[in-house]
């Protein structure tokens, strides 16, 4: 704990990807790169508790503010139901870290041919960018 009972964090944490439901944007086994008190916004993609089940951490897009927090949808469409359209909106409180890049590890078990190593080396690390139509799909629903 830090100073007067607030918790200090680091700016910047690590987050791995379990599951499909954020599938094309990030894959299961994705490390991302997480920063912590970083403004939000509509489209982006954020880390938060389950707000039912809050030992758990999910990973889903901002979709918009609602009034009790924001309602928060998976990239997937043929995922499992695992966001607002099962649990409702999130509460701010819960929405802990923006995400800004992912990093895809190599995939086990290939050869390390120079030309594989040098086609991962350029696609392994990408931001993770803001869908900020998001507002817009979600009315047209």
């Amino acid at each position: 704990m830090g100073e007067q009972g607030h918790e200090t964090r680091a700016p910047f944490g690590i987050a791995e990807v379990t599951g499909r439901s954020m599938y094309p944007t990030l894959r299961h086994g994705d490390q991302l790169l997480v920063h912590h008190g970083a403004e939000l916004r509509p489209g982006d993609v954020a880390v938060l508790r389950h707000p039912l089940q809050q030992d758990l951490l999910i990973v889903k897009r901002l979709a918009e503010r609602r009034s009790g927090g924001w309602w928060v949808l998976g990239d997937n469409p043929d995922g499992e139901v695992v966001d607002s359209r099962a649990f409702g909106p999130v509460p701010d409180e819960l929405v802990l870290a923006r995400v800004r890049a992912r990093y895809r590890p190599m995939l086990p078990g290939r050869r390390r041919t120079p030309l594989y190593v040098a086609s991962w080396a350029v696609s392994a690390l990408r931001p993770v960018s803001a869908d900020r139509s998001v507002p817009r799909r979600l009315r047209a629903r």
